[in-house]
């Protein structure tokens, strides 16, 4: 007979299973998710879908002997976070590896389905470090190492030889778009976004690259010098400095853009119905979780909002 989960010796590790906040997201999973698949489960208490699913999750978990973790978040008590990561119904289930999602599903699955899935994060793990039969596991890992880097074109041509043999590979076309992205070819990138399916648009593979394109297409042609100039002349209008963050963003200069934006919060945090608030949200998605300025500016902007 399996052990019931919370019941005497049967409790789970700490480390392996854990309720999270917007304070302790980033180390709960996305620093945790470099040594292991973590698996976030997005709940309320009075959601009944949550309450079914939660117990499976975590038994499965256990069952599977450290090679995965679980975070729960509840989103009642976190609704900033849950808004950032664009929660929109419970629950709703992300897996985290290496520092960015890489799977995911909404609404409660049967245990066999749950099984499934956290056998897929494990076998992931295992190609992504060297354990997986995958030959184009090494190109693909390689391609996302070297665009961190910030060597788009050498990344660009690893994703290009394994689009090549998989023309499908959803990596390869998610790491493409972002070469094509950070090489500022946003028609191209646009382009290669269109190649992908439309029900496959929502894998965890592309989280953040409708963002982005969204965002470079706003910024396209706007005059940096100009609108950095009518910024400092007119600092207390919020509209000409809210001008000034999308050229900064067009010119891909996002730190800084969420740093304007950051600012006019500060000033007023419902202008122009929460704009300011909203346009940071995309920038935090387009960077995605693990990005150091999309930590910073969380952080930041839910001192803001909440002092």
């Amino acid at each position: 007979m399996e052990p019931i989960i919370g019941g005497g010796d049967a409790a789970p590790p700490a480390d392996l299973i854990k309720d999270a906040s917007v304070e302790t997201f980033e180390q709960d999973v996305i620093t945790a998710s470099m040594e292991a698949p973590v698996i976030v489960d997005f709940w309320a208490d009075w959601c009944g879908p949550c309450k079914q699913l939660g117990p499976l999750l975590e038994r499965a978990v256990v069952a599977a002997g450290g090679k995965v973790r679980l975070v729960k978040v509840d989103i009642d008590k976190n609704q900033m976070l849950a808004s950032q990561l664009r929660i929109q119904s419970i629950p709703t289930v992300y897996a985290f590896f290496q520092g960015r999602p890489i799977d995911g599903f909404q609404g409660a699955l049967p245990e066999s389905e749950i099984k499934k899935f956290i056998e897929r994060l494990v076998q992931a793990a295992d190609a992504a470090t060297g354990g997986g039969d995958n030959p184009l596991e090494d190109y693909l890992n390689a391609g996302e190492a070297a665009l961190k880097e910030g060597d788009a074109a050498a990344a660009a041509q690893l994703f290009a030889q394994v689009a090549q043999a998989d023309p499908q590979n959803l990596r390869a076309l998610a790491g493409l778009t972002r070469c094509q992205l950070s090489a500022g070819d946003v028609e191209q990138a646009r382009a290669t976004f269109d190649l992908v399916p439309e029900d496959k648009k929502t894998d965890p593979a592309f989280a953040g690259i409708e963002a982005a394109l969204s965002l470079a297409a706003e910024g396209a042609g706007a005059d940096l010098g100009a609108a950095r100039a009518a910024a400092e002349a007119r600092p207390d209008d919020l509209a000409v400095r809210f001008d000034y963050a999308a050229a900064l963003i067009g010119a891909g200069s996002l730190d800084a853009a969420i740093d304007e934006l950051l600012a006019i919060v500060e000033k007023d945090r419902d202008w122009d119905d929460g704009a300011a608030r909203k346009k940071l949200l995309t920038v935090f998605d387009a960077l995605g979780p693990a990005n150091p300025a999309t930590t910073r500016g969380r952080r930041r902007l839910s001192s803001l909002l909440f002092s």
